[in-house]
């Protein structure tokens, strides 16, 4: 898939005979959200939290094959939320907040919405047991 460069503020993705006209950036919100979704590569994140690993490390703390963790890093790798650093024959991966940082402030509306009807429920509860 060949994705053209951004023109006023837009992107131009090619498909197939149409060509679908996104907002810049839409791509990589949607790239980093799809490798979200995954359980496994979400606790691939947890455990770069802590700190930087190796791949061998990650397949031992996951318990799944070394290809299943690579293809995981892989995808996380291509939407921006972990970075590799070689040394010699080994790479060590580690977390990038800046990605996680717009997801984060993307979900602050909702978030923001979410806490507003749960004080309200809580206040409803604290009226019932007067």
């Amino acid at each position: 898939m060949r994705i053209l460069p951004a023109r006023d503020g837009f992107t131009a993705l090619p498909a197939g005979r149409s060509t679908y006209i996104l907002p810049s950036g839409y791509i990589e919100r949607v790239t980093a959200f799809s490798a979200l979704a995954e359980p496994n590569r979400r606790h691939i994140l947890d455990l770069l939290q802590e700190r930087p690993r190796l791949v061998g490390d990650l397949v031992g703390r996951l318990g799944i094959s070394q290809p299943g963790v690579s293809k995981h890093l892989r995808v996380l790798r291509e939407a921006g939320l972990v970075s590799v650093r070689r040394d010699g024959q080994r790479r060590w991966y580690q977390l990038r907040s800046e990605p996680l940082e717009e997801v984060d402030a993307w979900l602050g509306p909702y978030r923001a919405r979410w806490a507003g009807r749960l004080d309200a429920l809580e206040r409803q509860l604290d009226e019932g047991k007067r």
